[in-house]
């Protein structure tokens, strides 16, 4: 017989109020075996795109305190310098490490898995977290669209490019960190760039979030006989800095049961930490701590011929020439 806290996860997870929001979040807590994050990460090196606020932060330094080595991955050196030195600080662990990188630059991602990979034997971890939601369509330097550089784009790169590495580790994770938001829309592939539709930032961010979540099932499919464990999750409606800046109407209206990015960053640390995570669970699409389907209507279904489509289009813009996986 399911308990009280099951049924009401049920009932939550049909609805969006009450169920992203904090209050969703303490309704599930009372499910879950706290021990599962709370494990020494000693031997674990690890790497986190979009580190300096926000859900980065909050993963990062629960990382760092479990003793982790760590590499930043942020765009802006100044308050790079300043999480790190406070991850530091608070953690007690100096092996907290500053790179930067625009994730919506390709080439910028390629010039830091070179510096990485010089470094380091292995990967162990690696956390796709950075995400851009504009309110105007702009331009990286090459001229793409930064929405998609950067949330689909930038996730392909870096997990690719990474994948050599994750390969040496006895078990790696690879977590990637999209969004509730996807759930209305489905992949855009005749214009993702929005170079001939009108720009819409939320939908844009939506339509990458949703893609990201695709290439999280091909690198599962792709990976299933290797010891890489591949995983996607939302976290829900949390007050980050991404919120207050792009969804400042939003935030007016729910900020007084908006997640902490703590709350958010939960099951990104778990995904991360869980000793308990088979090679059976990779693949999924997870909210708090556990799976969850990755489609709420027929409409935002995709075909094997759209995955094979978006994996050509990233290799394309990104100018990158590897293995083609089986999907």
């Amino acid at each position: 017989m399911k308990t009280f806290f099951e049924l009401m996860d049920e009932v939550l997870d049909k609805t969006v109020l009450f169920g992203y929001d904090r209050i969703g979040y303490s309704i599930r807590k009372q499910l879950w075996n706290e021990t599962e994050t709370q494990v020494s990460m000693t031997d674990k090196i690890a790497i986190i795109t979009g580190a300096n606020s926000g859900l980065g932060r909050a993963t990062s330094l629960h990382l760092a305190q479990s003793g982790a080595t760590l590499y930043l991955v942020c765009r802006n050196p100044k308050s790079g310098e300043m999480v790190r030195q406070d991850i530091i600080e608070s953690s007690g662990n100096w092996k907290v490490f500053l790179e930067i990188t625009d994730m919506s630059e390709p080439q910028q991602i390629k010039a830091f898995a070179k510096r990485f990979q010089s470094m380091e034997s292995r990967l162990d971890i690696l956390i796709n977290n950075a995400g851009v939601l504009l309110n105007k369509r702009q331009e990286n330097s090459e001229g793409l669209e930064k929405t998609f550089a950067t949330n689909t784009l930038g996730y392909f790169l870096m997990t690719n490019l990474m994948l050599p590495h994750l390969l040496k580790s006895e078990a790696a994770r690879i977590i990637n960190v999209s969004s509730g938001g996807m759930y209305p829309v489905a992949v855009q592939l005749d214009d993702p760039q929005y170079h001939t539709r009108p720009y819409n930032g939320v939908t844009a961010y939506a339509e990458s979030k949703r893609a990201e979540v695709i290439l999280n099932e091909i690198w599962a499919h792709d990976l299933e006989n290797q010891n890489v464990i591949v995983s996607a999750m939302h976290p829900g409606w949390a007050d980050t800095k991404g919120v207050q800046n792009s969804l400042p109407t939003f935030r007016k209206m729910t900020q007084a049961i908006l997640r902490t990015p703590e709350q958010g960053a939960d099951t990104i640390i778990w995904l991360a930490t869980n000793p308990h995570l088979t090679k059976q669970d990779s693949g999924q699409f997870w909210f708090d701590r556990k799976p969850r389907s990755i489609h709420r209507s027929l409409k935002t279904q995709h075909t094997r011929e759209q995955a094979q489509k978006l994996w050509k289009l990233c290799c394309e813009l990104g100018d990158w020439n590897g293995p083609y996986p089986i999907i």
